[in-house]
C-alpha cells in the first residue's frame, strides 16, 4: 500500500480498491475522487511487482473480487463491515486508513499523509516536468507539487523575517552589524 501511495495516489482512494478494478496490464485503476469523479490512479514498477503476491490466497490462486488492502483479522460480528467491504474468499474486511495509518508507522516508520506528498517531492527533485507531476498526483493546480517539491529556503537566523526572533540578537533585528 505505501508503494501505491508514494506513487500518487490519496491514501483513502487506495484503500477504498477492488481487485476487480484493477488494470495489471496498464498499471492503473479507477478510483472515485473527492469530487465524485472517477480518475485512474498509475502505479510504478515496484508497486506491479508486489501486486500478484497481495492477491495470491494461501492455496495459491488469486483473489478475482473485493477489497484489494485487507485487515489482518476477521470482523466480529457486532463491527461487521458492509458486505462490499468483506473479502469473498477470505472473510477478512477491508483494511481502514486509521489502521494503515498505525501500521505504516509501526513497521516501516512511515507517515500515510505525507506518502503522497513525497511522491512530487521526488519527481521534482528528478527534474519531471510540473504537469507529469500534477498529472500523476491528480493536483488540480500547481500549488500543492511546487510546495513539496521545491521547498522555501528557511529563513537565516540573522533575517529579520526570521520566526525565532528570540534567538537574534535585538541589533541584528534593527539592521545593526553583530558584534566580532
Amino acid at each position: 500500500m505505501a508503494d501505491a501511495v508514494r506513487d500518487g495516489g490519496p491514501a483513502a482512494e487506495i484503500l477504498a480498491l477492488n481487485v476487480e478494478d484493477l488494470d495489471l496490464e496498464h498499471r492503473r485503476a479507477p478510483v472515485r475522487s473527492k469530487g465524485g469523479a472517477t480518475e485512474c490512479v498509475y502505479w510504478d514498477s515496484g508497486t506491479a511487482h508486489l501486486l500478484p503476491r497481495l492477491l495470491r490466497l494461501p492455496d495459491g490462486s488469486p483473489r478475482t473480487h473485493g477489497p484489494l488492502f485487507l485487515s489482518e483479522r476477521r470482523p466480529v460480528p457486532a463491527r461487521r463491515p458492509a458486505a462490499g467491504d468483506i473479502c469473498p474468499h477470505t472473510g477478512r474486511a477491508r483494511l481502514g486508513y486509521d489502521r494503515a495509518r498505525v501500521l505504516l508507522d509501526k513497521y516501516a516508520g512511515l507517515d500515510l499523509h505525507q506518502l503522497r506528498h513525497s511522491a512530487a517531492t521526488h519527481l521534482g527533485d528528478a527534474e519531471v516536468p510540473l504537469q507529469l507531476i500534477m498529472g500523476k498526483t491528480r493536483h488540480k493546480t500547481p500549488a500543492p507539487p511546487c510546495a513539496t517539491s521545491n521547498p522555501a529556503p528557511k529563513p537565516s537566523p540573522r533575517s529579520p523575517r526570521s520566526r525565532h526572533r528570540a534567538a537574534v540578537p535585538t541589533d541584528q533585528l534593527s539592521g545593526g552589524s553583530p558584534e566580532l
